[in-house]
């Protein structure tokens, strides 16, 4: 058994995020187990860069109103209690919606020893038609 210590709160990059946004690692992936996490935070109307997880990425709403985009231009709307999970290789982005704070756990599993994919491959930033896209509740 053993006890991380968690290291300091970090803001999310300007590359990566629009609006502020902080995060705490909780897990980095060592063999054997591969599991990354990390406990997000979105200020209203902060949202992530449009990327994709080599292994893919679950996402579990823990609260305000998150809200996830795909490249069809579908914005999916969770909340707290809710998972979705993105499959590999899927662009999408996630954040929280105009009017509340998020925060959500991200869980993905780095690549596998001699997979040479990057585990995150982040792209351009979200515009604001893309986060202001209609909203749906169902999967």
């Amino acid at each position: 058994m053993e006890f991380v210590s968690p290291g300091p709160t970090s803001k999310g990059p300007r590359d990566r995020f629009n609006g502020d946004v902080w995060f705490d690692g909780i897990r980095v992936g060592q063999e054997p187990s591969r599991l990354c996490a990390s406990m997000v935070r979105f200020a209203p109307g902060a949202r992530t860069a449009w990327h994709h997880h080599a292994v893919g990425q679950t996402l579990h709403v823990v609260a305000g109103v998150a809200l996830i985009g795909t490249r069809d231009g579908t914005v999916f709307e969770a909340h707290p209690g809710e998972t979705v999970t993105c499959p590999p290789g899927e662009e999408h982005w996630h954040g929280a919606a105009p009017d509340r704070f998020m925060q959500h756990l991200a869980l993905w599993d780095a690549t596998a020893p001699g997979d040479d994919r990057p585990e995150i491959t982040w792209l351009e930033h979200v515009t604001d038609e893309q986060y202001g896209a209609e909203r749906t509740r169902s999967c």
